[in-house]
């Protein structure tokens, strides 16, 4: 049941680092992998990734702007007749400000956090999601089938622990913030999730959220030992470590869950 066979997944923020493992876990479970992102080389470099890691499947790439509703009614149209009907959908796209780049700067701070950096980070990671929700999960809806995964955050159900983010622990010595957006944007994604789920139970169309812990890539060691001082399992994540988790939402493996988050944080969200 947890087969993707030859089904097809569009993954928004495709060539980020999460999107392209989103991929590599479709193609593992043989399904088709659309990869969308609006930056050109990225995409490009993603391709060859998964081509190293998986030579004999097949990967499709699309360069779009998932803020635009016309740019995404022309790839829905595009698709629709070079490829056929989308099977599932992954809003993996965000802005993810880095909180690795040093303590020295101030950063992020609540009170002066600049109006135009939220509307940005919501622009792509909760209205990209609603358009593409509306533009490929109304043709979902219209052939009574679907999934929708939309990717959270174990922010998007716990709040920044701010005093990582300086190697003292105290909130006082904190001069880089995780900014606002970031974890009240994944809180909403969750509720788009909620509200989906409910919108088109009726005909069959299924939206869950998966809430990953951060992963490691070579981040700063101050914060990593700090994030994992609050993590049960005492690590980040793996690379490859949601591969399951997505087959098994896009999956009929999970055919009676809808408007749910699948929580995988190494336990971090229980303290």
């Amino acid at each position: 049941m947890a087969s993707l066979d030859q089904k097809l997944v569009l993954i928004t923020g495709g060539a980020g680092l999460l999107g392209l493992e989103h991929g590599v876990a479709v193609a593992t479970a043989g399904g088709i992998p659309i990869l969308v992102d609006i930056d050109v080389e990225a995409l490009a470099a993603a391709r060859s990734k998964f081509a190293e890691r998986m030579p004999n499947s097949q990967l499709e790439t699309r360069v779009a702007d998932i803020c635009s509703r016309a740019a995404l009614e022309e790839l829905a149209d595009e698709i629709s007749t070079s490829l056929g009907d989308v099977d599932c959908l992954i809003n993996n796209a965000a802005v993810n400000p880095t909180m690795d780049d040093g303590y020295s700067m101030i950063s992020g701070a609540l009170e002066t956090y600049p109006i135009e950096n939220w509307s940005r980070e919501f622009e792509v990671g909760v209205t990209g999601a609603l358009l593409m929700i509306q533009v490929f999960g109304a043709k979902m809806a219209g052939r009574g089938r679907g999934s929708i995964v939309n990717i959270a955050s174990d922010l998007g159900v716990i709040a920044p622990d701010h005093r990582i983010y300086t190697p003292t622990r105290n909130m006082e010595d904190v001069t880089s913030f995780k900014p606002v957006s970031y974890s009240v944007g994944k809180h909403a994604l969750i509720g788009l999730t909620k509200y989906v789920a409910t919108y088109w139970g009726h005909v069959n169309v299924r939206c869950n959220a998966l809430a990953p812990g951060g992963v490691f890539n070579g981040q700063n060691e101050s914060l990593v030992d700090g994030l994992e001082d609050r993590i049960p399992l005492r690590r980040m994540a793996y690379h490859d470590e949601y591969h399951d988790a997505v087959i098994f939402l896009c999956s009929d493996a999970s055919s009676y869950m809808t408007g749910q988050v699948l929580v995988m944080d190494g336990g971090r969200s229980v303290w």
